[in-house]
């Protein structure tokens, strides 16, 4: 593995080397996703950074240089910079002094191994010089980067003590990038599963969706199952919905067809609204989250058999989600623009119908338009015509 950092297009920014400028090149280095993912070719979303500077001189060299900051999480240390090309986020260095396993109270620090022996894992903990680009690793983290190993700093069972989210952090990355397992991360996970039931629910929600929408999540839940990590924050899944999301995941690759981390959920519950509701409201799914989930819960066998009234009905990714469950191919509702009724309540008054009478015509029709597969409004006002003589 290099000993120093490619020269990619985000470590050439010139409102990088501004804040670098501002902060002092001596007081900052690069941290985390940004060198991980640079160095695995991957591309760059965030970028992160580590000063040994306290956060209010971090805030005054920046104001000094014109350069905004946003003051995002500054009683851990944390300030967000923008330098122009995009947020910053600016941590100084730390150490744990004490944690519940919810949260760790921290205390600033000088020393850059110090920071990162608080880091979860060796690939997490790498630095890099941002004039030089040259890399500082402490524990190992570039012979796991090479190895794909995802592998906790220090004792696992210690650092998963200090915050039980990296339980699922630990899944989550090793899903992502690794390809070795490691056992003495995943037998720590294991022995330790139970503490995650005092997590809080959002930040357990956000860690299973982002590991239901990796590439193929599939092994890695199946593992999380057998393991015992899995039923402590999903016990309505069993084997059967274990092998419907290894279903799903084929056919979605069979259909050319990305994944979301809701529908892949959906497959992990039994098919039922209720039990869809009860996580829902567990997991503290936002109410768009929740509502997909439930129409999810509701698919039957015969999704399939007219796709586009489906989308009608449901929405087009309701409706996607449910043919991909039951086998179903999406791509014939991929690109159809959904229609209105062409027809208002108000052109069936004007017939002399009232009261009752016309929302129950007007779903007569709708229902005969729906099953013609919704043709134009000239054919909409034949069938119209037809259901008033019915009625007449």
């Amino acid at each position: 593995m290099a000993e120093r950092l490619p020269e990619v297009q985000w470590t050439q920014r010139e409102d990088l080397a501004a804040l670098v400028a501002a902060l002092g090149a001596d007081n900052l280095r690069w941290v985390g996703g940004a060198v991980r993912d640079t160095l695995l070719g991957l591309p760059v979303k965030d970028i992160d950074a580590a000063t040994p500077l306290r956060p209010e001189q971090v805030v005054e060299r920046c104001a000094a240089a014109g350069i905004k900051t946003v003051p995002t999480g500054i009683a851990h240390g944390t300030i967000t910079t923008l330098p122009g090309g995009g947020p910053v986020e600016v941590t100084t260095l730390r150490h744990d002094v004490s944690s519940d396993g919810r949260r760790a109270t921290v205390a600033f620090a000088s020393d850059w191994r110090e920071d990162a022996a608080r880091r979860d894992f060796t690939i997490n903990a790498l630095y890099a010089d941002p004039n030089s680009l040259e890399l500082f690793d402490y524990f190992g983290g570039l012979q796991d980067l090479e190895a794909r190993c995802v592998r906790f700093i220090g004792d696992p069972d210690e650092r998963i003590r200090e915050d039980h989210l990296r339980i699922l952090r630990y899944y989550r990355f090793q899903a992502r990038f690794g390809s070795d397992l490691d056992e003495p991360a995943e037998n720590a996970c294991a022995r330790l599963a139970p503490t995650m039931k005092g997590l809080s629910r959002e930040r357990v929600a956000m860690e299973l969706l982002a590991i239901l929408a990796l590439p193929d999540p599939a092994p890695t839940i199946a593992r999380m199952q057998a393991r015992g990590v899995l039923p402590v924050i999903l016990p309505e899944t069993g084997t059967s919905q274990i092998a419907a999301l290894e279903r799903l995941i084929a056919c979605e690759c069979e259909h050319d067809t990305t994944g979301t981390a809701i529908v892949r959920l959906a497959a992990l519950l039994p098919a039922a609204d209720s039990i869809a509701e009860s996580v829902a409201a567990r997991l503290r799914l936002s109410r768009q989250q929740r509502g997909l989930l439930m129409c999810l819960a509701e698919r039957r066998e015969s999704d399939g058999d007219a796709p586009k009234a489906l989308a009608y009905e449901h929405g087009r990714d309701c409706a996607s989600g449910r043919l991909l469950l039951m086998g179903g191919d999406p791509h014939a509702i991929a690109h159809w623009e959904i229609p209105q009724l062409p027809l208002k309540g108000g052109e069936i008054v004007a017939h002399g119908v009232t009261g009752a009478d016309v929302s129950r015509l007007l779903r007569q029709v709708e229902a005969r338009w729906i099953a013609e597969d919704f043709p134009d409004r000239a054919r909409v006002l034949n069938l119209l015509e037809t259901a008033l003589a019915e009625r007449a």
